[in-house]
């Protein structure tokens, strides 16, 4: 992803449960970064990919595969997108989606607990607290290969997955079915401030933050607002609604953990994953009662 502005953190509160559980969304992350370092095409990327379809298939939703070539500024790269289906009655869709593969940091050992790892966690979690249970729209979430660069941010070394989906679904008609996209990233931060998006759809970003104050979470959805460049974008641009809930400054002080070693699991925490997964559980039920 990439950034225009900073953010203020703010620290994190408890809201009313719900079927959600932060606890196990951080224990979904924990074994996802316990693959390494996950690169497109990389060895354990596959390895994290038979975890996640193993998972979902314990879930018992429809699970495709959406495995394509990406051309790289260093040559063809195997990706694969992975969706899981909860069905509705409506015809219309609800999608959610993150991004679980890691940027190549040559010297590094960088196992992005919360730049990748918390997106592929946050999303078996809600996989689990969705599963089984009567929908009025069809609920999509999907874990995109190919959000980092492989060399370079540009608008063709970036967001290889969401490009590809975008694409495949405005051709077949199912981007014409979505209600709304909603887009997580570094969202698992102990010090949990999410910035107000402003590239995103203006009325679904107002429905989250309002769905987050009446669950008394309005303090870690921040109005202080940044422009970012993300998996929700190439929706945005093929005239989906589309919103990017991101926590980007991750640290304190002069210290950053963006695309750095320290970006480990002890940064992390289950209260951050809770409010998110609460208040996109809310927000669903909310989606979902939208004609």
């Amino acid at each position: 992803m990439l950034r225009t502005a900073a953010v203020v953190i703010l620290a994190a509160s408890l809201a009313p449960a719900s079927d959600f559980n932060g606890a196990s969304a951080l224990e979904f992350t924990r074994k996802v970064v316990a693959f390494g370092p996950r690169p497109s095409g990389s060895e354990a990327m596959t390895k994290l990919q038979r975890f996640i379809l193993a998972q979902l298939k314990q879930f018992g939703c429809e699970v495709s595969e959406d495995a394509f070539t990406a051309s790289t500024p260093l040559g063809r790269k195997s990706m694969k997108n992975i969706i899981a289906r909860f069905p509705g009655k409506s015809g219309r869709a609800i999608v959610i989606t993150g991004h679980y593969d890691t940027k190549v940091m040559p010297g590094t050992y960088f196992v992005g607990a919360n730049d990748g790892g918390s997106s592929a966690g946050f999303l078996l979690e809600l996989a689990r607290a969705l599963a089984k249970k009567p929908r009025a729209d069809d609920v999509c979430l999907v874990w995109f290969d190919g959000e980092e660069a492989i060399v370079q941010w540009t608008q063709y070394d970036s967001l290889y997955g969401s490009r590809h989906l975008a694409g495949r679904w405005a051709s077949d008609g199912t981007l014409a079915r979505v209600k709304a996209l909603i887009n997580v990233d570094m969202i698992g931060d102990k010090d949990l401030g999410i910035l107000s998006e402003t590239l995103s759809t203006a009325w679904l970003r107002q429905m989250i933050w309002q769905t987050a104050a009446d669950l008394g979470y309005r303090r870690h959805f921040l109005g202080s607002d940044s422009a970012v460049e993300d998996d929700h974008l190439p929706f945005l641009q093929r005239g989906a609604p589309a919103a990017d809930l991101i926590d980007f400054d991750y640290g304190s002080g002069f210290t950053n953990y963006w695309h750095t070693d320290k970006d480990t699991m002890d940064k992390l925490g289950a209260s951050s994953f809770k409010v998110v997964g609460d208040v996109l559980m809310e927000a669903i039920a909310r989606l979902e009662a939208r004609k």
